[in-house]
């Protein structure tokens, strides 16, 4: 294990954070007992405080935005949505997102995949992507596709609940006649990617306990509490850690600056720095000189690299919702399974007329309450574009980020298309299953009037933290910030991983995304020669 002196640390890799990316990267890289790892924590380890392991907290979490648990910052306002600004932030601890999110497991389609493939190569096939998907997964459910999933892997999946209520019944019923998609069993089965269902995969152990990057990653196998690495594995973890900038010869990334317990320090790579911060990425980017030209000499930042894509291109999913009466003898979660969270949903096409579909853009969360049931829903296909732009060389001054939430007005014309489209018909269907269950907001009223569906649409709008796309693994040309291997392009040593390289949106939450993202570049790190061939999805 590398000395740990104030003012020369050598790691043969830093990986800057532990969320899904960083810690299987972290973890990945490290399992040949001769490689060195340091992995850099902003925030702590808090698995064991009730609110991040007990599953029934994660709606509380993701409303709530504890400062004990997260960043703490906004985004500018949003023209498109009446000049409301929303949340800037993520996870502040061990785990990152994935400590504090909602928990859903939702891979990105066979579609999408076969469009990263033909941009970056059979790395990232969606045939590929399966075999990893499968490494990593330790299956708990029902499948009709034994083949689709892993049942060894290190990150527990729940399909929950084993026994659905009745009100899932009811709710995957009015979706099935509303939109003539039949009921699925398991949405991440790639033969089975759109349809009504009634139970979700979760991030969570048997008990319903949830499951985090750090849990499954960064365990007491794996580390010490305190960050040591365990049976001989060469890992440290630094937690309580802010990264301030990349350090350069030249070129050549070298090592990182950063503050550990509010105290200056430096740390030396001998093969590779591995930027896996997320929301943060682009800002250390921007930081250590990598960016936008002009940007960076208003912030009196010597510029390494001259790259206008990085923080372009942001993307994150719409966020709106339906709400219902339902029927006071209809609990939505059972009695025993609170940890179950969702009552049903659904994955279905763009409503649209002239869209494809036969291709997964639409996400339907059923949210069971005591007297209501809402419909979150989620457009996955976004137009929008945003970015992300510093406002100085102070690495604490937040960044200015604009998610451009409906600035492409033809995201605004898909989601009055879902309402009525969808809404209203799965209303209609729900109410004659059980006329208890009655469309409250938006009333069909407002949603057969063109201007108050806009203004309701607008209003009632919510943030989703699916960001994504603003450091996007591409070539140069094309928009890109990093090659297939997640290398930066214009210097060498340096590697991100994470979220923000997604190429083509995400059909789904991105979690799964981020995991197959670490795991994907840490073997090619590796030098692991990863197969190319096209097996089926059945065997």
């Amino acid at each position: 294990m590398p000395t740990e002196k104030v003012k020369k640390l050598i790691y043969d890799y830093i990986v800057v954070g532990t969320g899904p990316a960083g810690a299987v990267m972290a973890k990945t890289l490290s399992d040949d007992k001769k490689t060195s790892v340091l992995v850099l924590e902003a925030g702590e380890r808090k698995d064991r405080d009730r609110p991040i392991r007990d599953s029934t907290f994660a709606p509380e979490l993701e409303e709530s935005f504890f400062p004990q648990y997260f960043w703490q910052g906004e985004g500018v306002p949003q023209i498109g949505v009446d000049d409301r600004s929303f949340e800037w932030t993520t996870g502040r601890l061990a785990g990152g997102g994935s400590s504090i999110n909602g928990e859903q497991y939702v891979r990105p389609t066979a579609d999408v995949l076969s469009q990263w493939e033909r941009l970056l190569g059979p790395v990232w096939s969606p045939e590929q992507a399966l075999r990893h998907f499968k490494r990593l997964e330790h299956y708990n459910g029902e499948t009709t596709n034994k083949n689709a999933h892993g049942y060894h892997g290190p990150i527990d999946i729940r399909q929950a609940p084993s026994q659905p209520t009745r009100m899932a019944g009811k709710l995957v019923s009015a979706i099935e006649k509303a939109t003539g998609f039949n009921e699925i069993l398991d949405y991440n089965d790639p033969k089975t990617p759109l349809g009504p269902f009634t139970r979700w995969q979760l991030y969570q152990q048997p008990s319903g306990r949830r499951v985090s990057s750090s849990t499954a990653l960064l365990s007491s196998g794996i580390a010490t509490p305190n960050g040591f690495g365990v049976n001989g594995r060469q890992l440290r973890i630094f937690f309580k850690t802010t990264v301030l900038r990349i350090l350069f010869n030249g070129q050549q990334a070298i090592g990182i600056e950063f503050l550990k317990e509010g105290k200056y320090q430096r740390a030396y790579a001998n093969k590779k720095v591995i930027l896996s911060a997320g929301i943060n990425s682009p800002q250390i980017l921007m930081l250590s000189g990598i960016g936008p030209a002009q940007q960076l000499n208003e912030a009196g930042i010597p510029v390494i690299v001259d790259n206008p894509n990085v923080g372009n291109r942001l993307k994150n999913h719409t966020l709106n919702f339906a709400t219902f009466s339902t029927n006071p003898n209809d609990p939505p979660l059972p009695a025993g399974d609170p940890s179950a969270l969702y009552t049903g949903g659904a994955f279905l096409p763009d409503p649209t007329p002239g869209s494809n579909h036969n291709r997964r853009a639409v996400q339907l969360i059923g949210i069971g309450g005591q007297d209501t049931l809402t419909i979150a829903i989620l457009y996955l296909k976004p137009k929008s574009r945003g970015d992300i732009r510093i406002q100085s060389n102070d690495p604490l001054q937040i960044v200015l980020a604009d998610e451009a939430f409906l600035s492409d007005p033809r995201d605004l014309e898909t989601l009055k298309s879902i309402y009525r489209t969808y809404i209203i018909q799965i209303a209609a269907e729900l109410e004659a299953i059980d006329p208890a269950y009655r469309l409250l907001s938006p009333t069909v009223d407002v949603i057969n009037d063109d201007e108050q569906l806009e203004r309701f649409i607008q209003e009632t709008f919510d943030h989703n933290h699916h960001q994504q796309s603003f450091l996007r693994m591409a070539p140069r040309r094309k928009g890109g910030v990093v090659n297939s291997r997640g290398e930066v392009h214009g210097v060498k040593g340096l590697v991100v991983a994470d979220a923000s390289l997604v190429p083509y949106t995400v059909d789904g939450n991105t979690s799964a995304a981020a995991y197959l993202i670490g795991f994907t570049i840490a073997q090619q790190l590796l030098g692991n020669k990863l197969s190319t061939r096209r097996d089926r999805f059945e065997e």
